[in-house]
């Protein structure tokens, strides 16, 4: 007996979810034999290598720093290998902007300006199953150029000129993430498997006819047989379609503590596939907080405000990376600007603006060959700032970096960064954590919040220094202790003071952000525990092995 009621399956693929309009589309029955053949061929490996993580951090929990890889240090040190050559729509990358593919971020996104737009699938979209499937809708209708609407209030939505148009980047989910509405013998599908294969499926020679090509940013990865596993993926999708090997690119995001030890080795396991590295602050600093957060005082960090890109350990990821792309062809793209431009504080948004152009201007002097923004008022800023130091050249690969010399000590010297801890610094993450969450429930995954545009890793952040000053006993500014007693008090006054409407979501945000920030275990992922609760039908609870092995 089948325990899902409204399941039905198609080429081995056993789908759950309450059907949606055109799902029909996407779920083509040769689409789904395709994605349970790059199931098949990966899924024991996938888990093999979520295994890893955990060996890995329980590694660096009982005080095993991580080290530059001695095994890999013959391809650190072969000087001749280098990445494929940029491919068509992508030698140019001086500004991307980011963000979700629902229908109105998509034209918005494409009609901004910029270069290249990160088509989001990860942190800036819940995966919700009708965000899923309406996600690869919108991408099929952009490149078909069949999105165009007009709102209720007579607002129209139409896409620019297609020389005018970004080359589109999308971004599957992580590894860690499960798609529970597809299951292959009972077993969830990888999200990341399902965005990309769909993806690639139904668009590949589209984008080819168009003179470009299927391109993927890749999320949360570890090390480099995390990458190798990818590269064994798009091999298998080319040859599958009968499509030339290499004609995939993909840019890693170096958003984990681990993945910076490796970046020279990421790169060449995706060699014929490579295209870059980007500087993924947030997650970055979630990744040291979670990987590093019982190892006491010297890994503790100040209020989120406080950890800036100027931090020595942030400088020596950020430079170390341009060092890596450089040396072996490939680009390095910036982090993000994640400021919401506020037209009715005029004062602010200059500020705000300020700080974004300095934020650019450092990166386009350190060799970044671009950088990432969050709203197409910020593209005109992150353009200047690049065209000031490009010039006529359309990237900086000839900007070496040979002043850098690679230092795996300081890639995790974080007692170097001096700030404090403060009350209003717990009240912030309390506060933003639980509006996050709250409109991710609501299946808004980018947020704004205090004129900043927020995606999962903030609230990850958010939470993660909870639980470390916790369980550090760390002391404030003003001499106490963050306990356990006292951070509940002040969620309480914290979520006494959220502004409730009909609908909202701020009960369930609340058990979520309580379950993750003040149980005594530490979920690898937020959203793991909030996917598998609210997001799916069977309404269950997240199984021990997926989160401690995410």
């Amino acid at each position: 007996m089948n325990r899902f009621t409204d399941s039905f399956t198609i080429n081995g693929i056993t789908m759950t979810a309450q059907p949606i309009c055109r799902q029909d589309e996407v779920l083509t029955p040769d689409a789904l034999a395709f994605i349970a053949k790059l199931h098949r061929a990966t899924a024991e490996r996938r888990q093999e290598l979520l295994q890893a993580r955990r060996a890995r951090r329980a590694d660096i929990a009982a005080g095993q720093d991580p080290r530059f890889l001695r095994e890999t240090e013959h391809i650190r040190n072969d000087p001749s290998w280098r990445v494929a050559p940029p491919a068509p729509g992508l030698e140019d990358r001086r500004v991307e902007i980011t963000g979700p593919v629902d229908k109105k971020m998509t034209i918005n996104a494409l009609n901004s300006g910029a270069k290249v737009w990160l088509a989001d699938m990860e942190d800036s979209s819940t995966p919700t199953w009708r965000n899923v499937i309406k996600g690869q809708l919108n991408l099929t209708d952009a490149l078909e150029r069949r999105i165009d609407f007009t709102t209720d209030e007579g607002k129209e939505y139409k896409l620019k000129p297609a020389g005018e148009l970004p080359t589109i980047v999308v971004r599957p989910r992580g590894w860690h993430l499960p798609e529970k509405h597809m299951l292959i013998d009972g077993e969830p599908i990888a999200g990341g498997i399902v965005d990309f294969g769909l993806f690639f499926f139904h668009n590949a020679r589209r984008l080819l006819a168009q003179g470009k090509g299927p391109y993927f940013y890749l999320p949360k990865i570890e090390n480099h047989l995390e990458a190798r596993l990818w590269n064994d993926i798009f091999i298998l999708a080319q040859d599958l379609l009968g499509i030339p090997q290499g004609t995939i690119r993909a840019t890693v995001l170096i958003e984990t503590i681990t993945a910076a030890f490796e970046m020279e080795e990421i790169l060449y396991e995706l060699r014929d596939h490579a295209s870059g590295l980007n500087a993924g602050r947030w997650d970055y600093i979630f990744s040291i907080i979670k990987n590093f957060r019982t190892r006491g005082p010297r890994f503790v960090m100040p209020d989120r405000g406080q950890v800036t890109m100027t931090a020595p350990f942030m400088r020596s990821y950020t430079e170390q990376l341009v060092r890596a792309c450089h040396r072996r062809g490939a680009m390095a793209i910036g982090g993000m600007a994640a400021a919401v431009p506020n037209r009715k504080d005029p004062e602010a948004n200059a500020n705000a603006l300020e700080k974004v152009r300095a934020d650019k201007t450092r990166e386009a002097n350190d060799g970044f060959d671009g950088s990432w923004v969050a709203h197409p008022d910020l593209v005109p800023i992150c353009r200047d700032v690049f065209d000031s130091v490009l010039g006529e050249r359309p990237n900086q690969l000839a900007k070496l970096r040979e002043d850098v010399t690679p230092d795996d000590r300081a890639l995790i010297d974080v007692a170097s960064l001096h700030g404090t801890i403060t009350e209003q610094g717990i009240r912030n993450n309390i506060e933003v954590g639980i509006r996050y969450i709250e409109s991710w429930l609501r299946g808004n995954g980018a947020v704004a919040i205090h004129n900043l545009m927020e995606d999962a890793a903030t609230a990850e952040i958010s939470r993660s220094q909870l639980w470390q000053w916790i369980y550090a006993r760390a002391i404030t500014d003003h001499g106490e202790i963050v306990s356990h007693e006292w951070v509940e008090d002040l969620l309480d006054e914290e979520f006494a003071r959220l502004e409730r409407f009909d609908g909202d979501r701020f009960e369930d945000a609340r058990d979520i952000f309580e379950e993750v920030t003040l149980a005594r275990d530490f979920p690898s992922f937020l959203t793991l525990p909030a996917y598998a609760r609210y997001l799916t039908e069977a309404r269950e609870k997240a199984t021990v092995e997926e989160l401690a092995a995410a």
